[in-house]
């Protein structure tokens, strides 16, 4: 079985050192931040058949603010999927230090699929016939085996051909076409969360063209279905475990003193009877699955005494100032719906063949996760993956290059746990160092001084720390980072690897 998953890869990888791509992109300053540079990129719909139809990259880049100590070009990526690396360009003075800007042109573009790069999208009139993604019966298998059926034809008749071929393998020719077109012998690239993964597939694909590649969160692509919801539910509960935590020492803590698990129970419970309504959303009662998404967005940043108001709130407490909005899949308003899920489906085989086989892997992750019962994020995208085909199969990765590559992950994620960054970091093998910040949240980019500095002289210096190197909480520096202007969602370092929200 082993050899079975490797060979096709290093046969790809053998391909893809001589792939040559001539694209070249004309920088103009972009309509929606004049700050910033835009521009085009050609690449193949199918790269198997590269002078066949193409489609175009969105690109943007940030030129470096000190010329004379440019070192080159740092391509990045924000996640999702669903995330845009032209936005991320835009951000880059309130996500990166000055001295990484200083060095670096920032560059950005959105993946094949996503945004203004070809987005996968569906009728709306289609997409809201979607039913309740958490199953409980037969009948609500069958009822998303026909569904699926039909979403997945007009998808790919909205979408065009490009449909087929959107997962992370795609992706990352596209990023080395991107690096030829901007002139780098080899790719710097910091990648977060779902990026991670076209960092692993670029390792594999084009070995001998990393100069760096920093992984933020990193996913893991050897998992199957029951070993990826079982971690996913593992971090979930862990997350609300180091909620419950603070929460019980922390008098600032709006429920401090009070049974929260048995809070959080009662919610859930409400919710399953069709008895909880989040503020200001009166048409419809909460599901149990947007109560458990309220949970783990919480702990991304995290934001835990958000998430005691939330909390607190919809026990029938009052509201804070300010609320995010009701988290969750929602009816679409106009023509069409976009649908990144697509791209995750053509990664992962999430894929069951009778309710049977997904009431046990409920089973096991609230076994798992007695509080949160599941993860949010993969229960809400695996009933899509029906009926569509996994095109970038699940394998161990196989990294053949010389240059090391910087892997961090914090003790307490609830997107993406440790576990799979140190299962990536096992795979890629000793050129991979493995940064774990003892903290909490999704990506550990900028939350302390320790990992954003090891982060910065790597990328600028190349200068890898030792193994096993730990990055207490505790050394935040303000000028790390400065914070966007609050908008009406969770507070959180890059979206959720499963959907945007």
């Amino acid at each position: 079985m082993a050899l079975t998953t490797l060979l096709p890869v290093s046969t790809a990888s053998a391909d893809a050192e001589n792939t040559t791509t001539t694209g070249s992109i004309t920088w103009a300053p972009c309509e929606e931040e004049p700050s910033a540079e835009c521009g085009k990129l050609a690449v193949p719909i199918d790269w198997a058949e590269p002078a066949g139809p193409t489609i175009e990259l969105a690109v943007a880049r940030r030129k470096a603010t000190d010329p004379a100590a440019r070192v080159g070009s740092l391509v990045i990526n924000p996640g999702g999927p669903g995330g845009s690396g032209v936005e991320a360009v835009y951000g880059a003075p309130g996500s990166y230090t000055e001295e990484l800007q200083r060095r670096f042109d920032f560059v950005g573009f959105d993946p094949r699929g996503v945004g203004r790069s070809n987005p996968v999208i569906c009728s709306a009139s289609v997409y809201n016939q979607m039913p309740h993604t958490v199953m409980a019966s037969q009948a609500d298998y069958n009822a998303w085996d026909a569904f699926t059926k039909k979403l997945h034809k007009d998808c790919r008749a909205r979408t065009g051909p490009l449909y087929d071929h959107v997962d992370s393998v795609d992706v990352a020719r596209d990023m080395d076409a991107l690096r030829a077109a901007l002139g780098e012998e080899k790719l710097t690239y910091y990648g977060i969360s779902y990026g991670t993964l076209i960092g692993q597939m670029y390792a594999e694909l084009f070995p001998n063209r990393i100069r760096a590649l920093a992984l933020d969160s990193n996913m893991d692509h050897s998992l199957g279905v029951k070993g990826f919801l079982d971690t996913e539910a593992i971090a979930a509960e862990d997350g609300f475990d180091e909620f419950v935590a603070w929460c019980e020492n922390d008098t600032s803590c709006v429920l401090h003193g009070k049974d929260i698990r048995a809070i959080w129970k009662d919610l859930l419970a409400k919710a399953r009877r069709g008895e909880l309504y989040y503020p200001g959303v009166t048409d419809r009662p909460m599901t149990e699955l947007q109560v458990i998404y309220n949970g783990v967005l919480g702990n991304e940043g995290p934001d835990w005494h958000l998430l005691s108001e939330v909390i607190n709130t919809l026990a029938g407490g009052p509201p804070p100032e300010w609320l995010p909005d009701l988290p969750g899949r929602q009816p679409v308003q106009g023509d069409v719906a976009h649908l990144p899920t697509r791209i995750l489906c053509q990664d992962y085989n999430l894929r069951v063949r009778s309710y049977w086989e997904y009431a046990a892997l409920r089973y096991s992750s609230a076994r798992l996760a007695p509080d949160m019962k599941y993860h949010p994020y993969p229960i809400d995208d695996m009933p899509i993956c029906l009926n569509s085909a996994t095109t970038n199969p699940p394998h161990q990765l196989r990294y053949t290059g010389s240059a090391p590559i910087l892997l961090g992950n914090s003790m307490h994620d609830p997107a993406t746990p440790l576990s799979w960054s140190a299962n990536v970091a096992k795979q890629l093998g000793p050129k991979a160092v493995l940064v774990t910040y003892e903290g909490w949240g999704h990506r550990i980019y900028g939350k302390d001084k320790c990992q954003t500095d090891i982060f910065d002289e790597y990328l600028i210096s190349l200068t890898v720390p030792p193994q096993g190197t730990r990055c207490a909480v505790g050394t935040p520096e303000e000028s790390v980072l400065k914070r966007q202007p609050q908008q009406r969602t969770w507070p959180s370092d890059s979206l959720s690897w499963g959907v945007s929200h």
